[in-house]
């Protein structure tokens, strides 16, 4: 039996900030979020979630809607060349990328439940049932000392139970130098620390800070430098010791190619819902495994981005291959989300760092309709 796609929705959700928060080079008031819903002929409905701007996220899968209606709804793969070689022509990467990612990860997720059965059980899981999870916050607020606020708060993390904390910088060499310091001294030397650029410099401040940094134990440099200048990588790579990590702007196997073949990561970070849903992460982090190129997915939005990243997290292979490989890591967003969990009837939580991954069909979520309708922007649904 072929069961087929009746109807594909995109939901646009809000909600504002108690405070605002900023990294290097954007700061946000709100929060906001792309969700996909999809509805199969049998009434199964499957959840997926698009990262990037919301509203023109929305605007993409309602361009995608009349070449999904009538389609059969278990064929990933299928589906996924179809779009992606409709809008080829404009959508290499970028929004038509991140679109298909909320599409493909709402397929998975009917697949699931079609078949009873976890996505990564039907991904050929699981290789590990929990994951260990590192805790991103510390933003910039608008008012206060960071060396004050943003120390306090990774005290706060390692005090629930994290092993690894990551630390936003890009904000200039001898300030970053300074806080990157107080910050080791406040969790000790034994937690893991990161550090997240969000690409606030170049290449010669990167390489700068990272050696000046060094001796402080670092996991890894994540964005150093514009996600578009993979020669910089190279060269924040060559000039200073700690793993370059990024990833989460770039898009499809075709994409991390050019990074793998050019080693311009230790550390890559697809995020699920922007490089091409589960679909493509799995064939991207296949890649990164034949490259010896560590896969730590990025991960930054609701309950169902959370979710993809997990089931995912549950078949990706063991990278390096060696005596005691390397588990990968969740990223756990603990900055102010209002929806982020709200979305889901039972929320996904962490245990002294470790975060379990969903055992029921699909991705193993119930999705909260009332939290949807309360944060939803009107008129944004299915916008011909």
């Amino acid at each position: 039996m072929t069961v087929r796609i009746a109807d594909v929705k995109a939901h646009v959700l809000e909600a504002r900030l108690s405070q605002p928060f900023g990294w290097s080079f954007n700061r946000t008031e709100v929060r906001t979020g792309c969700l996909v819903e999809i509805t199969t002929e049998s009434g199964d409905t499957g959840w997926g979630e698009c990262f990037g701007p919301a509203q023109l996220n929305a605007a993409v899968v309602n361009a995608f809607r009349p070449h999904l209606i009538g389609e059969p709804a278990l064929a990933t793969d299928l589906i996924w060349q179809k779009l992606y070689g409709l809008f080829r022509d404009q959508g290499q990467k970028g929004l038509v990328v991140t679109a298909l990612s909320g599409v493909d990860i709402a397929l998975w997720d009917l697949k699931g439940k079609w078949f009873e059965a976890p996505v990564w059980q039907l991904m050929g899981g699981p290789l590990r049932r929990q994951v260990s999870a590192y805790a991103t916050g510390t933003y910039r607020l608008d008012s206060g000392d960071p060396l004050d606020y943003v120390v306090r708060e990774v005290e706060g993390y390692v005090k629930q139970g994290f092993s690894a904390v990551k630390l936003k910088i890009g904000f200039g060499v001898e300030d970053d130098a300074v806080l990157i310091k107080a910050v080791r001294e406040a969790i000790g030397p034994h937690v893991g620390l990161m550090l997240d650029a969000n690409h606030g410099f170049d290449a010669v401040e990167a390489i700068r800070l990272g050696n000046h940094v060094a001796n402080l134990n670092i996991g890894w440099f994540e964005e150093p430098v514009v996600p578009d200048d993979l020669g910089s990588y190279c060269e924040v790579r060559r000039g200073q010791p700690i793993p370059v990590a990024g990833g989460e702007c770039e898009f499809t196997r075709w994409g991390f190619r050019e990074v793998l073949t050019r080693r311009a990561m230790d550390i890559i970070q697809p995020d699920t819902c922007a490089a091409g849903g589960l679909t493509e992460c799995k064939k991207i982090a296949d890649m990164a495994a034949a490259f010896g190129i560590r896969y730590v997915p990025h991960v930054w939005g609701t309950g169902i981005g959370l979710a993809a990243a997990l089931n995912l997290l549950a078949v990706l292979p063991h990278n390096p291959p060696r005596l005691s490989p390397l588990e990968p890591l969740l990223e756990f967003d603990r900055s102010e989300h209002p929806f982020r969990q709200a979305v889901l009837s039972r929320p996904i939580e962490h245990a002294d760092g470790m975060v379990a991954v969903p055992d029921g069909p699909g991705l193993g979520i119930t999705i909260n309709r009332a939290a949807i309708d309360r944060f939803k922007v009107s008129g944004r649904e299915n916008i011909a």
